[in-house]
């Protein structure tokens, strides 16, 4: 956001007032009338209101004759509310003045912009303004089709979940039936005249029950696995507190940057619970290395991050656009890291190795390693990210669309209810679903479940970066490199977040599961 050049004063009318005169060339005729055509518009921001316009005038006719007309507004009307000493609507008009042709405008152009300030007294006051602002929308109003999308999107996904969720506990009651066989099932048999349900059950013995001495072996790269659960669970109490935040209204919409503001500092601030579950979980599996496990937390995002945000921010810097941080702010923000986020992932992975316990398996490990049968197709890896990703996606797709066309497009969002009904219930999906997932994998007698469970989840970021693939193309305007790699560079971090965020509840979730049916499992 920039200052203006318009000069505006409490309570003090001006007209026709000179703002600038500009010399045109060919070049910026012809980017003029681009930009009128594709509906450029205008926004200022006078205390906290927004005044909206757009830049030009387009009349274009589909009978014939055929007319097609574009002229630029080069005199704008701003009238003001006042109710005392406040301001309580702003809006601006282009009613008593007519466009500037640009069909006819050859170049060298000579142009000069104008414009007049009104003031008005109202009885409004100043607590119910922003009443006004609902009333009065520059943008078209969505807001019911918004709602059936996300109850549609709701419906789906709890039938979806809930068909999941009956048919494995209906799975899960008959497996603990059968494998919690009483030895005197045996006794009240065929009194020897044939094989008893023990033996029969016994001769059939497979499934998640003859792998108990394997499910709870250590995965590969300990320190790693430990990493990406510490990050996750870190960006999950991110994205819930600034959700909390935004339902508190402690953001103004029409101050731009100040979720962004609110997300660096929460994220400096809850660097802690990154370094506290990583060190934690690595000290329960055994790892040692826990310096080296500190370092790769703290670098696991914000490697990634510092790397793509200099890609972007040196197109910016190569095309002049004031989109580019400068030096100092490039400056506090790696300052706010160094002495802010990197001490607390510190602080919190020494207190989360200290007040480490032991992993507490419910099942004896052995020392060698069960072999695991060839596995069918549908079990595979690349079928588990498949379902895993895009069930909890069919859960946010409709929110998806919104939250683009806010961040790169015209929409302003203040729905954060809906916002987080849709998160929690992609929280819940991604759970249950990831419950299931692994319940197949370890029915298939296939124990290595921890990096799966990670992945199957945590590829909705793929499918979103899927979606953003085709809003880039079919609903956005955008084009030219400067665009491209902002775009997808700040939607690669998006995904990258979301594959960690939902990588841990998915990972910690099934963890939990795997615990209960061991547990209620009774071991010869």
């Amino acid at each position: 956001m920039a200052e203006s050049l318009y000069r505006i004063a409490f309570r003090k009318d001006h007209s026709r007032r000179q703002l600038c005169q500009l010399q045109l060339d060919a070049q910026q005729i012809d980017q003029l009338k681009e930009a009128v055509e594709e509906l450029y518009y205008f926004e200022f921001v006078l205390d906290d209101l927004p005044v909206r316009g757009f830049v030009g005038y387009l009349e274009e006719s589909t009978f014939l004759p055929h007319t097609h007309k574009v002229g630029l507004w080069t005199h704008l009307d701003f009238h003001l509310e006042y109710n005392g000493d406040r301001l309580i609507s702003a809006n601006v008009s282009m009613r008593e003045s007519k466009p500037q042709s640009l069909d006819e405008l050859r170049a060298p152009a000579a142009m000069t912009h104008t414009y007049s300030v009104r003031w008005h007294e109202t009885a409004l006051p100043y607590e119910r303004r922003q009443d006004r602002l609902r009333d009065a929308s520059f943008f078209p109003r969505s807001l019911e089709i918004h709602w059936l999308s996300i109850i549609n999107s709701m419906v789906l996904v709890f039938l979806l979940t809930g068909f999941v969720l009956v048919i494995l506990m209906r799975v899960l009651r008959n497996d603990f039936a059968r494998y919690n066989l009483e030895d005197d099932g045996g006794a009240g048999g065929s009194g020897g005249l044939g094989p008893s349900p023990r033996d029969d059950f016994e001769q059939a013995d497979n499934g998640w029950k003859i792998i108990h001495t394997d499910v709870f072996r250590f995965p590969p790269h300990k320190s790693l696995l430990c990493s990406v659960l510490g990050v996750g669970a870190q960006f999950l109490t991110l994205g819930t507190g600034i959700i909390v935040m935004a339902l508190l209204g402690m953001f103004n919409v029409h101050r731009h940057g100040a979720i962004n503001s609110a997300a660096i500092l929460l994220y400096a601030l809850t660097c802690c619970v990154s370094g506290y579950v990583a060190s934690n979980f690595y000290r329960k599996l055994g790892g040692n290395r826990w310096v080296w496990n500190i370092l790769l937390t703290s670098s696991l995002f914000s490697g990634p991050f510092f790397l793509t945000w200099s890609v972007i921010n040196t197109v910016h810097w190569a095309n002049g656009s004031t989109q580019a941080l400068p030096a100092t702010t490039v400056m506090l923000l790696l300052t706010v890291w160094v002495l802010v986020g990197f001490p607390l992932t510190v602080i919190g992975g020494i207190v989360g190795k200290n007040s480490a316990a032991s992993f507490d398996a419910p099942c004896r490990t052995k020392n060698i390693a069960r072999e695991i049968p060839p596995q069918p197709w549908y079990k595979g890896a690349l079928v588990h990210m498949t379902i895993g990703g895009f069930l909890p996606f069919s859960a946010i797709s409709v929110e998806l669309y919104y939250i683009f066309a806010t961040v790169w497009g015209r929409e302003q969002y203040t729905l954060y209810g809906i916002l987080f009904i849709v998160f929690a219930i992609l929280l819940s999906v991604s759970g249950c679903i990831s419950v299931a997932l692994t319940y197949f994998q370890l029915s298939g007698e296939d124990y290595r479940w921890w990096w799966r469970c990670i992945f199957s989840t945590g590829s909705t970021g793929l499918f979103m970066f899927l979606y953003s693939i085709f809003y880039y193309h079919r609903r956005s305007n955008m084009s030219g490199a400067l665009q491209t790699i902002e775009f997808f560079g700040y939607t690669f971090l998006t995904c990258y977040i979301f594959f960690l965020m939902l990588g841990s509840v998915s990972f910690f979730t099934s963890l939990q599961f795997i615990r209960y049916i061991y547990v209620n499992l009774k071991m010869d």
